[in-house]
């Protein structure tokens, strides 16, 4: 009998605390371009790469929310663009029972998180395929961006509240 209470009260813990759910990863859109191909590869420069990484939250429901994690890569060798390659990579995640706070931070890190090794997967396979060499993109620390955007909207706010002080004395 004390087994099935302490199982029972176990099971109450579980339904009645924070859940973290994947519910699906899929690609939302992709693109590979190689403009100035086939003469681009008898370029003998060293490639520049620059990457843009961005990041949308869309509510789906009380509990479901589409994470979409955008990466784009552009490689260049004296000034002309070898190739582009562009991921969004998306997932639906189910997140009940957090507070606003942990909400955010987990749909801000978490989720791009798991997100992160099927676009990087991607873009490598892509570039390959492509008829370049292999690229691994790095490993990027979304806690560290994540603490960064919250720390830069925390001096808007302040910004923004030292502006309307100015205004309401002048």
């Amino acid at each position: 009998m004390s087994e099935e209470n302490v199982n029972g009260n176990a099971a109450s813990a579980e339904t009645n605390g924070p859940a973290f759910t994947v519910e699906k990863i899929y690609v939302k859109d992709v693109s590979f371009e190689v403009p100035g191909g086939p003469a681009i590869f008898n370029e003998q420069a060293q490639p520049q790469l620059q990457m843009n990484l961005n990041q949308s939250v869309q509510r789906l429901n009380d509990n479901a929310f589409e994470v979409v994690l955008g990466i784009t890569l552009t490689c260049s060798a004296n000034e002309k663009t070898l190739y582009v390659a562009e991921v969004k990579q998306a997932g639906v995640f189910g997140l009940a029972g957090f507070d606003a706070q942990t909400l955010d931070a987990m749909l801000g890190t978490h989720c791009p998180n798991v997100l992160y090794p099927y676009t990087r997967q991607l873009i490598s396979d892509l570039i390959q395929a492509g008829g370049f060499p292999p690229f691994y993109l790095q490993p990027i620390n979304f806690d560290a961006l994540y603490a960064e955007g919250l720390r830069q909207r925390a001096a808007q706010q302040q910004s923004g509240l030292a502006d309307a002080e100015t205004a309401g004395n002048a």
